[in-house]
């Protein structure tokens, strides 16, 4: 079995595989809620092109604003927040 790391998305722990992008977590975490992410309105934004030409994929992690989830690994103990 792969090994998996634990990160919280908006304060709610996930455990997902290593190496998994912090967008294909909240793709997981929020999976039916519609969306990735929600802009500062509340609406909902999601990853588009995947590799950090859209910027779609904005979220705070560990408190710095503005990182790309595409391009942005998970490992143990990261935090996450989608509103931006």
């Amino acid at each position: 079995m792969a090994e998996r790391v634990r990160v919280i998305i908006d304060g709610e722990p996930l455990a997902v595989p290593a190496f998994t992008t912090v967008a294909a977590a909240i793709a997981i975490a929020l999976r039916g809620v519609g969306g990735t992410r929600r802009s500062v309105t509340g609406e909902p934004r999601a990853a588009f092109c995947g590799m950090g030409v859209c910027h779609e994929c904005r979220v705070t992690v560990d408190g710095r604003a503005d990182v790309l989830g595409c391009q942005t690994l998970c490992r143990d103990g990261l935090s996450i927040e989608t509103m931006q």
